[in-house]
C-alpha cells in the first residue's frame, strides 16, 4: 500500500492520549496521519511536525474527501458533537471513551453514527491488552469451566486535580466506565443489579470537588454470576489493574504489568518492581493493538469489537453506580 492509498486520518486532541495515537498512527501500515485538530495550537503544531501532518480546524479536517476515519482524543465535553459531525461527514470513528457524560445523548450519536452507516468503535482498550486478552480466550475455551465471580482491582497511583474532577462526570463514569466494560465483556452478560458504595477517606479535595475517590460496586447478572469492583483514585505503590475470575472449574487471575520481571532474592527479602507508574505506560501496548484492529477492520470490512453500544453500555452502569451511591441503595437494571 503506497503512501496514496493509505487511509486518510484526522486525530482530534493533541494531549497525553492523542500522542500516543499519534504514534501508533505513525507505525501503521495502512494509515496517514493528514490533520492534528487541537485548540491548543502550540501542542496541535509540535505534534503535526513530528508526524508529518497540517494543524487544521474542525470543519477543514472533516471536509477534505482524503480523509476517511477520525481519531477522537480530546476533553470528554467534544466527544458528542465530533462523533455527530464525524458521521455526518461519512467518516470512519475511533473515539476514547466515554461517548458522553450524558445517556440520552450517547444514544443520539449512536443513531447518527446508525443513520451515517459508518463504523464507529470507541477505546476500551483494555479489552486489547495481551494479559486480559489471554485471559479472556481461556475463559471462553472453558478452562475453569462456568465463571461465576469476578473480582476487580482498579486504583490509579495519585487523583487528578481537583479541577478535572469537578467536571471529570464522578468516579463512576471517569474511571470505572472501564471495569463495567471489563464486567460485560468478561462475564459475557448484563448486569440486573448494581449496588456502590463509596467515600472520601483522608481526601478531603476530592470530596469538595463533589466526588468520591474509594468506591465498592457489587454487579449481579441473570444468571446469578457476581462482579465486584474495588477502586481508589490513590495507589502509593503504581498503577494498580488486576482481576480474577472464579469459576466452576478453577481460577483465573490477570496481574499488573511491571516495568521488569526481574525479582531479587536476598537475606532481608524478596522484591520486584512496582506496577507501571500510570495508564500511558500499563496500556502501550494495548493502545498499539485497539488503533491497529480499528483499522484492519476497515481495510478487511470486518466488525470492530468495541462499538458505540459497548460505549453506552458501560455508561448506563456508569450512572446507575452513581444513582446507587447518591441514594445508598441496589438498583435493579432494565434489561
Amino acid at each position: 500500500m503506497t503512501n496514496q492509498e493509505r487511509i486518510g486520518v484526522a486525530l482530534f486532541g493533541a494531549g497525553r492520549i492523542g500522542k500516543i495515537h499519534a504514534g501508533n498512527l505513525a507505525r501503521h501500515p495502512h494509515t496517514r496521519l493528514r490533520y492534528v485538530v487541537d485548540v491548543q495550537q502550540p501542542s496541535a503544531e509540535a505534534l503535526a511536525v513530528q508526524h508529518g501532518a497540517t494543524v487544521a480546524g474542525i470543519d477543514e479536517a472533516l471536509a477534505d474527501a482524503g480523509v476517511a476515519a477520525v481519531v477522537i482524543g480530546s476533553s470528554t465535553d467534544t466527544h458528542a458533537d465530533l462523533i455527530m459531525r464525524a458521521a455526518a461527514a461519512g467518516k470512519a470513528i475511533f473515539c476514547e471513551k466515554p461517548v458522553d457524560l450524558d445517556v440520552a445523548r450517547a444514544r443520539s450519536c449512536a443513531e447518527a453514527v446508525r443513520r451515517a452507516g459508518v463504523t464507529c468503535m470507541i477505546g476500551f482498550q483494555r479489552r486489547f491488552d495481551p494479559t486480559f486478552a489471554a485471559l479472556k480466550q481461556r475463559l471462553d475455551a472453558g478452562e475453569i469451566g462456568t465463571p461465576e465471580l469476578l473480582i476487580v482491582t482498579s486504583r490509579d497511583p495519585a487523583p487528578p486535580p481537583a479541577s478535572y474532577i469537578a467536571h471529570s462526570g464522578g468516579v463512576f463514569k471517569d474511571m470505572l466506565i472501564h471495569d463495567f466494560d471489563i464486567f460485560r465483556w468478561i462475564l459475557g452478560g448484563e448486569a440486573v443489579s448494581v449496588h456502590a458504595t463509596g467515600g472520601c477517606p483522608n481526601m478531603p479535595e476530592v470530596a469538595a470537588a463533589g466526588d468520591i475517590s474509594h468506591a465498592a460496586v457489587t454487579l449481579r447478572t441473570r444468571d446469578g454470576a457476581l462482579c465486584q469492583i474495588n477502586t481508589s483514585r490513590r495507589a502509593a505503590y503504581g498503577y494498580d489493574q488486576r482481576f480474577e475470575v472464579l469459576g466452576s472449574r478453577g481460577l483465573l487471575q490477570a496481574g499488573n504489568v511491571r516495568p521488569t520481571e526481574v525479582i531479587a532474592w536476598n537475606g532481608d527479602a524478596i522484591s520486584s518492581d512496582k506496577p507501571e507508574a500510570f495508564f500511558l505506560e500499563r496500556y502501550r501496548a494495548a493502545y498499539a493493538l485497539e488503533i491497529e484492529h480499528f483499522f484492519d477492520a476497515l481495510v478487511n470490512g470486518t466488525p470492530v469489537r468495541t462499538t458505540i453500544e459497548d460505549g453506552i453500555k458501560a455508561l448506563e452502569l456508569a450512572e446507575l453506580a452513581t444513582r446507587s451511591w447518591r441514594e445508598g441503595k441496589a438498583i435493579d437494571c432494565a434489561v
